[in-house]
């Protein structure tokens, strides 16, 4: 299909494809070694041990990544003056100039190393977390998912605010015990090796995860596909969950169906629609033909893009860095909202590991294997709406799919990156958000 074609241009089989792989979206350990920090959970032997972890990645991979980007072809520069083919070549050589030289991927190791890590094996496969204990008395466990192209890093800031309220504006009955676990196929968790491992499975495998480190009773948070996996959590609702928050809201759970079948068709907003809710209308257009190619080729074809991003670490940045520019709540300028070395701390930690085709691979996963129909979450959920999400749709629609919806708020800054960008903010909402359920 040309490029230029729309989604409205689609045939019925892709626009649903698209249609309902946006929803989903918006849709092995590397190194384990001794780590100093000291685990309080439950022991376990055999399959189910908890073992330390520390990243330590070899020197020799990165002076192979420094030379891979020393050695890179560059294309010519793109032939409009705007972002609309993809990120601009010069903003790239800038960010690639300063990852071949000045850049330290060993404080990034360090920072990830500064809290407890483990690795412990939840149905067949080796799962990576951060476990970080709360000081406070009766702080309440919480499992915290990140997304695509996320990771771990994208929580780290906000480690301090939650396990620690008191030296952040809040109270010590505000504390959280966390839980930040690395998707399969993302970061130091182990990789897929055969099919299945959906959102339904991980979220099985994190309450698994859970009662194993002694959480009888928690909560869930997550945005990106840590929303989705939240969503099927709270569709389990397995025993313990005590309730879940979410930055990121599910298109097509909350759409109402004449909508939803307005989207599909290609045709014009329903008439009677507030002028509001038009306008998320349109938004949800404008991504469906222009933003959506990332997750169409990572849900039809993981594999096949994933030789690239496996062999070129500019290709790679690339792919990575043009979904943060479109997400950041400074649109096209993520640097105003991130650092350049926050930005390479992720995507190194894809290169470094090698996950850029096992990550693309929970979008098809989530094709081939879908949730079931019309299943509401049935558990309490709490949901912050953050200006710059790609979708963010009014409160009676998050109703359609939320019944338990205890606590909606609006926020006046932060993006899709919600707890790396704003993460003062984030830590409040969530507060906020889970107060009526300690």
């Amino acid at each position: 299909m040309p490029a230029r074609e729309s989604v409205t241009a689609c045939d019925p089989s892709r626009r649903d494809l698209l249609f309902h792989g946006a929803a989903m979206v918006s849709l092995a350990a590397f190194m384990p070694m001794t780590a100093s920090a000291q685990s309080e959970s439950p022991q376990h032997s055999g399959a189910e041990a908890v073992r330390p972890f520390r990243a330590q990645v070899p020197q020799s991979e990165i002076t192979d990544l420094r030379r891979r980007i020393g050695a890179t072809r560059w294309p010519e520069q793109e032939t409009v003056g705007d972002r609309s083919q993809g990120v601009q070549l010069a903003k790239l050589q800038a960010l690639v100039r300063h990852w071949g030289t000045d850049y330290d991927w060993r404080k990034a190791e360090s920072r990830l190393n500064a809290h407890p890590q483990f690795i412990s094996n939840v149905d067949g496969l080796d799962i990576h977390f951060i476990h970080v204990r709360s000081r406070h008395p009766n702080a309440l466990p919480l499992i915290m998912t990140h997304g695509w192209p996320g990771s771990v890093f994208e929580l780290l800031k906000v480690v301090g605010p939650l396990t620690d309220p008191t030296a952040h504006g809040g109270s010590a009955d505000d504390a959280f015990t966390l839980v930040l676990p690395s998707i399969p196929g993302f970061g130091f968790s182990g990789k897929p090796k055969s099919t299945g491992w959906n959102p339904d499975r991980i979220a099985r495998a994190w309450d698994t995860l859970m009662k194993r480190l002694g959480y009888a009773r928690y909560v869930a948070q997550g945005g990106d596909w840590g929303a989705i996996i939240c969503d099927a959590m709270g569709r389990q609702a397995p025993s313990g969950l005590l309730g879940m928050h979410v930055n990121r809201v599910e298109r097509s759970a909350t759409l109402p169906p004449e909508v939803a079948k307005a989207l599909r068709a290609g045709e014009p907003a329903p008439a009677d629609l507030p002028a509001d809710q038009r306008m998320v209308f349109d938004e949800a257009r404008e991504f469906l033909n222009k933003g959506f190619g990332y997750a169409a080729m990572m849900g039809t074809r993981p594999q096949t893009i994933g030789y690239g991003l496996a062999d070129s670490p500019v290709g790679l940045a690339a792919f990575i860095y043009d979904k943060i520019a479109d997400w950041v709540f400074t649109r096209g300028e993520p640097e105003r909202e991130l650092s350049r070395d926050e930005i390479l701390d992720d995507i190194t930690l894809y290169w470094l590991t090698n996950t850029g085709a096992s990550s693309g691979r929970i979008y098809w996963e989530s094709v081939a294997n879908p949730p079931a129909a019309n299943v509401m979450v049935s558990v309490p959920v709490a949901v912050t709406i953050f200006p710059g999400e790609v979708y963010r749709p009014p409160k009676e629609w998050v109703t359609r799919t939320y019944g338990k919806l205890i606590y909606f708020n609006r926020v006046d800054k932060g993006g899709h990156f919600a707890a790396w960008e704003e993460p003062e903010l984030f830590a409040k909402e969530l507060r906020a958000a889970f107060k009526s359920l300690r």
